[in-house]
Formats: C-alpha cells, sequence, structure tokens
C-alpha cells in the first residue's frame, strides 16, 4: 500500500520549481485568484515560519504584518494556483520553525541577513 502512495504522490502529482527556501527567510509568493470568471495574480509577502511535509503533501506558512495585525496563510507547495515564489531576502535563523517569532514586535522583530 505504501508504494502505491509513493507512486501516486511521484508520477502524478506536478511538482514546480521553486527556488531553496526555508524558515527566516522573506518571499513573495504569486498565486492566482478566481473570482467569477476572472482571473487575476495575487502576491503575499512575508516570513517564512516553517516548512512542513514532504513531497505532495509538503506546506510552508508565511507570516507577515498587515497594519498592526499579523497575518498567517499556509500554502501547499503542489497548489495548482501557485505560480511562482521570489526569495527577497536570506534570514539567518537557527530554528526550523520559528514559532517564537509571532510574539515579536519592533526592532525584535528583524531576522539578520544570513551572508554567502
Amino acid at each position: 500500500m505504501a508504494n502505491l502512495v509513493d507512486f501516486v504522490n511521484n508520477e502524478l502529482s506536478t511538482r514546480k520549481d521553486f527556488p531553496e527556501f526555508g524558515a527566516g527567510d522573506t518571499i513573495t509568493v504569486y498565486y492566482e485568484i478566481k473570482e467569477g470568471e476572472k482571473t487575476r495574480t495575487q502576491f503575499f509577502k512575508g516570513v517564512v515560519i516553517q516548512r512542513k511535509g514532504t513531497g505532495a503533501t509538503e506546506t510552508f506558512t508565511i507570516r507577515k504584518m498587515s497594519g498592526a495585525v499579523g497575518v498567517e496563510r499556509i500554502f501547499p507547495v503542489n497548489m495548482p494556483a501557485l505560480q511562482k515564489v521570489e526569495v527577497n531576502q536570506r534570514g539567518k535563523v537557527r530554528r526550523a520553525r520559528i514559532y517564537y517569532f509571532r510574539e515579536l514586535t519592533g526592532k525584535k522583530a528583524k531576522i539578520k541577513e544570513r551572508r554567502r
């Protein structure tokens, strides 16, 4: 049964080539929105809090500040509406999941840039 699930995940799911990114990176995600019969492209720019899962079930969570309110959005990697992902800044963090970032405000909420 596990072999059948792996076969479906590997062969039938469409894999898009996105740049490498991880927790702490600031990225912009462009995705398609359907409103009635029209479609338009919208973007969501924020800090990656986590990447979760593998293969067809992989997701990543992005957090941005909209005014004084924090907004988080979870994107599946294999979502057909995803058009492209741009990495704006590489962040230097020590953890794979930076949930502590939710409570930080002001200057403490800045993530240092990772040098190449």
